[in-house]
């Protein structure tokens, strides 16, 4: 597999297109579900996605096959991703304490007025899935994508501390500090640990009033879920996984929505597209 990845890069370095349109589309769902994790909403996840794939465009010829395109594309996204402000989560930071007052707080009886009559099981699970994603919020973003890339990913410890540039070592550490840290929140709070004092059908009329769930409008519910190993393909699982751990772990991965490769059709085929290649820093791996 790695093989051909490099032969589809040397295609693209020496202007191929069709073979650096192969090679943008084998990464783009990782790089979607990564800033989907990151920042909390699918609208900046996609403007994310959009914005890392010009840097991997105008980088190209910096990566060194000193390792897999995967893991080169991976701290690109990192990089970014750790450093985004324009999400709404950056503007306005959540905290596992904010969060968990929220939930003390945010129960109102189902009404089909609310719920305008979608099935309330649908909405629940829409809500699992947009509040996992936003509970992910509440870490800071270094911490965050170490518990993304650990946990949610299973990215083996030696590939993650090559991304985040530390040793094996300290990731697992980190690592293990911020598994605790969202494991003691997810047993107080999550319905979905059993013991948590939330409950997502309960909770579903007070995300309606608060305008956090949209019964026409499912995104999550609406995307298309994506062969795991077909996106992650060079990863393994880098440890036993404890109960809440395995929570996030079983999250579904997404194909990254047809708006980006559309984008990637319509940049590789713009008159820009030579500017574009030529405006890259070095960045090697």
């Amino acid at each position: 597999m790695q093989n051909e990845i490099f032969d589809l890069f040397d295609k693209a370095v020496e202007g191929d297109r069709e073979a650096l349109e192969e090679l943008i589309l084998s990464v783009k769902d990782m790089i979607y579900n990564l800033s989907l994790r990151m920042l909390g909403m699918p609208f900046d996840a996609e403007d994310a996605t959009q914005e890392i794939i010009i840097k991997v465009i105008t980088q190209l010829s910096s990566f060194r096959k000193e390792s897999a395109f995967s893991t080169w594309v991976y701290r690109i996204a990192a990089n970014y991703l750790i450093n985004y402000k324009k999400s709404m989560f950056a503007q306005h930071q959540l905290s596992f304490e904010f969060y968990g007052q929220d939930i003390d707080n945010g129960f109102i009886h189902n009404t089909n007025q609310l719920t305008q009559n979608v099935d309330e099981n649908l909405l629940a699970d829409e809500l699992k899935h947009s509040c996992t994603n936003v509970m992910l919020q509440c870490l800071d973003a270094e911490s965050r994508l170490i518990y993304v890339l650990g946990v949610m990913f299973r990215v083996d410890s030696k590939i993650c501390a090559e991304i985040l540039e530390i040793s094996p070592e300290a990731y697992r550490q980190r690592l293990s500090r911020t598994r605790k840290q969202v494991g003691e929140f997810l047993s107080e709070y999550c319905g979905l640990s059993q013991t948590g004092k939330c409950n997502c059908k309960k909770r579903v009329g007070y995300a309606i009033h608060t305008k956090r769930l949209e019964p026409n409008k499912l995104e999550y519910s609406n995307m298309s879920i994506a062969d795991e190993k077909s996106i992650f393909s060079f990863t393994q699982a880098m440890d036993e996984m404890d109960q809440m751990s395995l929570i996030f772990a079983q999250l579904p991965k997404y194909r990254s929505p047809d708006v980006i490769h559309r984008f990637i059709k319509d940049l590789l085929g713009s008159s820009a597209m030579r500017v574009v290649a030529g405006a890259g820093e070095e960045v090697t791996v």
